[in-house]
């Protein structure tokens, strides 16, 4: 999406292309990477997405190969920002997984990892501030930022919910004993569920 996105602003050979997502640093939302996005592009070559305008060559450098958006490519490219804006699609993130499992741990390392990770969180939280400062400065449309504005409101959204939780184990309202059975129900296993394995 993001390579169609760029060649839909203007023709581009791949290095620039590489260029002008990390200058609008967006490798914070984009994997970036100069060899998976020659990739990239020979492959929307191959489906007709985009096609060379030419060719051209600066001092003993290789040759670069410049590119354009085709009809077919404005028109894929339309069609994947309305599904992705439409649908919501689960991404299977790795955080979910390890708080499943945080009861496994002592109750201080927890709370320890927790308030390293709300650090973190609050280091990114005030790159994007300045971002957003920086933009405003550039009296820049809100509309091309969106993707900083959704970044600030996600981390907003995840230290206030690790300062709850930690507010509450700390507190005791969340309980922290050692587990004294051997097993015990899946928090996601409904009672029906519970019968048949009864």
């Amino acid at each position: 999406m993001a390579a169609l996105a760029l060649l839909n602003e203007r023709p581009m050979h791949p290095y620039e292309m590489y260029q002008t997502l990390i200058q609008r640093s967006e490798d914070r939302i984009v994997k970036v990477r100069p060899g998976s996005l020659y990739h990239t592009v020979n492959k929307l070559e191959e489906l007709g997405l985009v096609r060379v305008t030419g060719t051209d060559r600066e001092g003993n450098r290789p040759e670069r190969t410049t590119y354009e958006i085709t009809e077919k490519g404005n028109l894929a490219l339309a069609e994947r920002i309305a599904a992705v804006i439409e649908e919501p699609e689960y991404e299977f993130p790795i955080f979910p997984v390890a708080i499943s499992q945080a009861h496994n741990l002592p109750r201080e390392t927890v709370i320890n990892l927790l308030k390293r990770r709300l650090q973190q969180l609050g280091a990114r939280r005030d790159y994007i501030a300045e971002s957003l400062k920086h933009l405003g400065r550039m009296e820049l449309p809100r509309k091309y930022w969106l993707d900083v504005d959704y970044l600030r409101a996600q981390y907003d959204s995840e230290r206030a919910w690790l300062e709850s939780v930690v507010n509450d184990i700390e507190s005791g309202s969340l309980d922290w004993e050692e587990e004294k059975h051997a097993s015990r129900p899946s928090p996601h296993t409904t009672s029906e569920q519970k019968d048949v394995k009864q």
